[in-house]
C-alpha cells in the first residue's frame, strides 16, 4: 500500500462540479492500494498516519506534533495511479494496483480505521472511483510518501581483512547467511 501524505491548510474534494468533501487544517492522504495489499496493511498506515509528527510545537520547534495533537482534519482520497509504472513508452502501466473490488474493501477498511483510530467527524472521505478534482493548499510544503512494500535491503558483502580473514558488520551476523566451501576442505 502506498500513501502520499501532505499537510495542509485545507483541501477539498470535488465531483461533477459539487464539492464531497472539505477540510482545514490537517492531511490530505491519498492511498494506493496494490495487488499484494491486505487489511493489516492498511491498519499500520493508519497508525503511523495518525502518529507521524508533522507539526511544530508551541515553541517552534518543527516535527513535534501529529494531527490529533493540533485538533487537525484528514481528507482520505483513493489514487491507484500511485502504483503507476513508466518503463516501457509514455503510457502508464497500472498493473501493480489492485483490482476495483479488492481495492475498494482494502480502502473502505482503511477510512474506517482512520475514523476509529482518530474522531470520526474529523476525518472524510473522497469517492471511489470517481473522477475528482481534489484542491488543496500545501503547508510547507509537506509532502510525504509512506509504503508498506519497502524494497529489501541486499546484504553487504563481507570485507576481508589484511589477515585474510572475513569479517561482518555486527547487525548483518543476526539471522542467517549462507557461504561456500571450497571444494579442497570437503575432501
Amino acid at each position: 500500500m502506498k500513501l502520499i501524505v501532505q499537510r495542509v491548510k485545507s483541501a477539498s474534494v470535488t465531483v461533477d462540479s459539487e464539492l464531497v468533501s472539505s477540510i482545514g487544517k490537517g492531511l490530505l492522504v491519498f492511498a494506493g492500494i496494490g495487488k499484494e495489499d491486505t487489511e493489516k496493511d492498511a491498519e499500520n498506515l493508519v497508525n503511523k498516519v495518525l502518529k507521524a509528527k508533522f507539526w511544530p510545537d508551541e515553541n517552534g520547534v518543527q516535527w513535534k506534533k501529529n494531527v490529533q495533537e493540533i485538533e487537525g482534519e484528514v481528507l482520505c482520497v483513493s489514487q491507484f495511479t500511485l502504483y503507476a509504472k513508466m518503463k516501457k513508452g509514455n503510457k502508464p502501466d497500472f498493473h501493480d494496483a489492485a483490482g476495483p473490488e479488492t481495492a475498494r474493501k482494502i480502502y473502505d477498511f482503511f477510512y474506517d480505521k482512520m475514523g476509529q483510530g482518530y474522531t470520526p467527524d474529523r476525518v472524510k472521505n473522497g469517492v471511489f472511483q470517481a473522477m475528482m478534482d481534489v484542491e488543496l493548499k500545501n503547508d510547507g510544503p509537506v509532502t510525504i510518501e509512506i509504503n508498506t512494500n519497502l524494497p529489501k535491503k541486499e546484504p553487504k558483502e563481507p570485507k576481508q581483512q589484511s589477515n585474510g580473514d572475513m569479517k561482518f558488520d555486527e547487525e548483518e551476523t543476526k539471522g542467517s547467511f549462507e557461504f561456500q566451501i571450497p571444494p579442497e576442505l570437503l575432501q
